[in-house]
């Protein structure tokens, strides 16, 4: 049994803004209430001071993650827009299966293994075991593992998250990877990988227990720089799309419906608002409205930055770099959301709206073919976006910096390493890219047997 003291407490806690590091508020809120009295039954909880309270972080929790979960359908739309019809089933299918290999894999394995609890403090790896349960119906309420919601809350909303990282995988292998091979990568990287490495800072693992913490508020590493990682891994793999480059040049190959992308956009933007906003982990007024200031900026920010640097390199204003600019900006600000001010926040997005244009053109000219810019949004401004906190935030300073470039390389390495060799053995035992006959007719034909589009005559696509 837990105490409804112990909830104020955390609740206090995770309103001065330790979003995603309850383990360390927990010791300090416990110490402070040991002495309070405690609930024996859901009666009594629902007839205390803090219940109000309670329930409205938990409603605010909730909100939260139904919003990350309509990032999915945003993934989906942003990256079927970006790629060629032929395409469009295999996409829509693979978005559709993530979120659910990713809530199951997370309730048997990954949750557990990413807060596996206090005998795990400061390690590199820790697991509570199969599956997830509370011991009673007032455990589940009052869990001190949280600051201010339920046990169950606090699953589905961390679910959520963790299917995003596969998500991001799928956009940069997109148009060639055989659908087998990538549904059993993405169920390896979501309850083996992503878990492992979002310990050693969420769940207050070795990086949360340096002398000057790593910090990532809302997963600009932890979340889209371990996507990046994975997407990098998989591309080195599996080359290019057939016509992509000829001749040492670079041949656009244009995705078959804007609408589509920006709906796509806009969606993730709005989730946005419960993927950072949520990360404060209460219904704290003053944190969650900062947050999602400072969110909103960057990501305004990053499509003015994106629409200029493309604008000038490319003689045109973009559209897609525009999109991609946006979503920079929101990769950008996740991991120091709540400690930026409005001039600091609008310089991040501005800055990851000028670099994803950039680094658009160079995995090109190096022959990473990436159909979204995925690896550049995800990886290489979720990178920006983590440094920016040693440079812009509340705790900047070179002790800041040099803990942020520790947690980046770590995480990095760990997370590139798995991936390839993941992919790796799945090629030689599964293959890894389907045919050259079958990319050429598009996967929706050779994987699924139909057209998305069947009353529309189909151009031809090479």
């Amino acid at each position: 049994m837990k105490s409804a003291a112990v909830l104020l407490g955390l609740m206090a806690v995770g309103w001065a803004g330790m979003a995603q590091d309850a383990a360390g508020a927990v010791a300090a809120a416990a110490e402070a209430v040991a002495e309070e009295p405690k609930y024996k039954d859901l009666a009594a909880f629902a007839e205390s001071p803090g219940y109000t309270l309670f329930t409205a972080n938990n409603i605010w929790m909730m909100l939260a993650t139904a919003l990350v979960f309509i990032m999915h359908l945003g993934f989906a739309t942003v990256e079927t827009g970006l790629t060629r019809s032929k395409n469009t089933v295999n996409i829509l299918f693979k978005n559709t299966l993530i979120p659910c290999i990713g809530l199951l894999t997370y309730a048997f394995v990954g949750f557990n293994l990413m807060y596996p609890g206090g005998d795990f403090e400061g390690k590199w790896f820790g697991f509570a075991g199969f599956g997830v349960s509370v011991p009673d119906e007032v455990a589940g309420l009052t869990d001190v593992y949280n600051a201010g919601y339920t046990y169950w809350t606090d699953f589905l909303f961390q679910g959520m998250f963790a299917a995003t990282a596969a998500t991001i995988v799928s956009g940069a292998v997109a148009e060639r990877v055989k659908l087998g091979t990538f549904l059993v990568f993405s169920t390896l990287f979501v309850s083996i990988s992503y878990p492992i490495t979002g310990m050693w800072k969420w769940g207050n693992g070795w990086l949360n227990k340096m002398e000057t913490p790593f910090y990532d508020f809302a997963g600009s590493t932890l979340v889209h720089s371990v996507g990046g990682w994975g997407a990098l891994a998989g591309v080195i793999l599996l080359g290019s799309r057939i016509g992509k480059y000829k001749e040492g040049r670079v041949v656009p190959i244009p995705g078959h419906s804007m609408p589509l992308a920006t709906i796509g956009v806009f969606l993730l933007w709005l989730g946005w608002f419960g993927f950072n906003g949520g990360s404060v982990l209460s219904a704290n007024p003053a944190l969650v409205s900062l947050t999602l200031v400072t969110t909103c900026l960057a990501a305004a920010a990053g499509a003015v930055g994106a629409m200029a640097t493309s604008w000038m390199l490319l003689k045109k204003p973009d559209l897609s770099m525009t999109l991609n600019g946006i979503l920079a900006g929101l990769v950008g600000i996740t991991a120091g959301a709540d400690q930026m001010n409005m001039t600091s926040s609008m310089l991040i997005g501005l800055i990851a709206g000028v670099v994803v244009v950039v680094s658009v053109l160079f995995f090109d000219k190096i022959g990473i073919d990436d159909p979204v810019g995925a690896i550049s949004v995800h990886l290489v401004c979720g990178i920006w976006g983590t440094l920016a906190v040693g440079l812009f935030g509340n705790l900047a300073g070179t002790k800041q910096l040099v803990s942020q470039l520790i947690g980046i390389g770590a995480i990095g390495a760990f997370t590139f390493i798995f991936a390839f060799v993941v992919f790796l053995i799945l090629k030689v035992v599964m293959g890894l890219r389907v045919s050259a006959e079958e990319e050429v007719g598009g996967l929706d034909v050779g994987e699924h047997g139909c057209h998305a589009y069947p009353d529309f005559q189909t151009g031809s696509e090479k």
